[in-house]
């Protein structure tokens, strides 16, 4: 990783795809630190600080910014959520289907949409959050603040989202890797000192230890999954075309045994997270209100709320694999070009194949997932350490996976200059 940056900084178009990440990545860190309008901070440090595990979650995936009700306190979670949505509406909407499927027009036009639907997001979970500090238990975050201030708030929290999400799309566009990715990164990353330091604070040698042992373990294994291989041969015979005879060969196609990679945590963790912070903002704190047992009762650690991620975690991962990799699409392609599977038709039977082929591996991904993202929260209730969000298996599985997908990009770049710089020589 540190060759490739090397390599990269000695490109100057790479340097400055570089250098553009870090600024715009610098910026969303710097959002959150602006508070919002009219908020007291000496109650925010007495209060918000030591919140439930929901709010903690809530602020561990914004980078510290909802504890410091900031601009950015809603961080990138409303696009998130929006996206799902949409994702699931397009298999669904046949509307959506045509779009979907006009390439890049109709691509805009669903981004458009889900922009939209972030919007309207936002402005509902911002209204939301201003309930939840009005309440009697968070009373003097807004105190003698008057409708006008209200509104405000609302407004101001709902333009963070949309800037965060402005950025992450820059990111992606002009900078290096997926921009949604590496801001939900820098975000988890930017807790990471505060957790170390309250780990070696309130925990004794032995338990550090072990944590240290199952971070290193859980890193290798997110790493060798993420990398593993089937390799499907695939065998091209020899064909006339024109008065060109084309040479026939044996080769390859790799099927990734983690295919969605970090997406299915990214939805699981924000779909999930989502009605449950919904809940604890509308009740206002309240635990005895319908809405606040209902929060109270999901709560991040707890059976349910472990059982229902697992079970999220599973259902995207083939669902975002299915969008990927399209089996007939693939077998097609290769009856076309001459190729075959060896022992297989072509055409249904390829198709077919690959199929059973994918499904089975992505079964193992995606337990994987499940088991990594799982395992850390029951670690820590048997150890009693309560939730660390740097140390669960969520965040470095996001975090790991994040750093492999840019890296890997990072090295796609860099080969294809290099490749151009050999053509331009000869």
């Amino acid at each position: 990783m540190l060759g490739a940056l090397g390599n990269a900084w000695r490109v100057p178009e790479l340097r400055q795809k570089l250098m553009y990440t870090a600024m715009l990545i610098a910026l969303y860190r710097l959002g959150a630190f602006v508070p919002l309008p009219g908020i007291d901070r000496e109650a925010i440090s007495s209060q918000l600080l030591n919140s439930n595990p929901i709010t903690g979650l809530f602020s561990a995936f914004t980078g510290g910014a909802f504890s410091n009700l900031a601009v950015f306190s809603l961080g990138i979670m409303p696009y998130i959520t929006a996206a799902i949505v949409i994702q699931l509406l397009t298999v669904a909407i046949p509307r959506l289907q045509e779009l979907a499927k006009e390439g890049e027009t109709g691509q805009q036009k669903i981004t458009q949409y889900t922009r939209y639907f972030t919007l309207a997001l936002a402005f509902v979970q911002s209204i939301a959050m201003v309930l939840f500090f009005r309440s009697g238990q968070f009373g003097d975050v807004l105190g003698g603040a008057t409708p006008i201030d209200y509104f405000v708030v609302v407004i101001t929290l709902t333009t963070g989202v949309m800037l965060t999400m402005w950025l992450g799309e820059l990111i992606t566009q002009h900078g290096l890797g997926n921009g949604i990715s590496l801001i939900i990164t820098a975000s988890i990353m930017s807790r990471a000192p505060q957790a170390l330091r309250s780990l070696f604070e309130d925990g004794d040698v032995l338990t550090i230890v072990v944590l240290a042992l199952l971070a290193v373990m859980i890193v290798a294994a997110i790493v060798f999954v993420n990398e593993g291989q089937r390799r499907i041969p695939i065998t091209y015979a020899k064909r006339q075309v024109g008065r060109r005879m084309s040479q026939g060969g044996t080769t390859y196609l790799p099927l990734k045994v983690n295919m969605a990679g970090v997406i299915p945590i990214i939805f699981a963790s924000s779909l999930l997270i989502f009605p449950v912070v919904l809940g604890q903002f509308a009740s206002g704190g309240d635990q005895d209100s319908l809405l606040g047992r209902f929060a109270l009762f999901f709560t991040p650690g707890n059976a349910p709320y472990l059982f229902l991620y697992a079970i999220l975690i599973l259902m995207f991962t083939y669902f975002y694999t299915a969008v990927q990799f399209n089996p007939i699409e693939h077998a097609d392609n290769l009856r076309k070009s001459g190729g075959y599977v060896p022992g297989i038709r072509p055409g249904r039977p390829t198709a077919e194949y690959l199929n059973s082929v994918l499904t089975r591996i992505t079964l193992f991904g995606a337990v994987f997932l499940a088991v990594v993202a799982v395992l850390p929260y029951l670690i820590s209730g048997v150890m009693n350490l309560g939730t660390s969000i740097f140390i669960g298996g969520t965040s470095m599985l996001i975090v790991v996976g994040v750093s492999l997908d840019t890296v890997r990009q990072l090295e796609s770049q860099l080969m294809m200059r290099n490749y151009e710089g050999f053509l331009k020589k000869r």
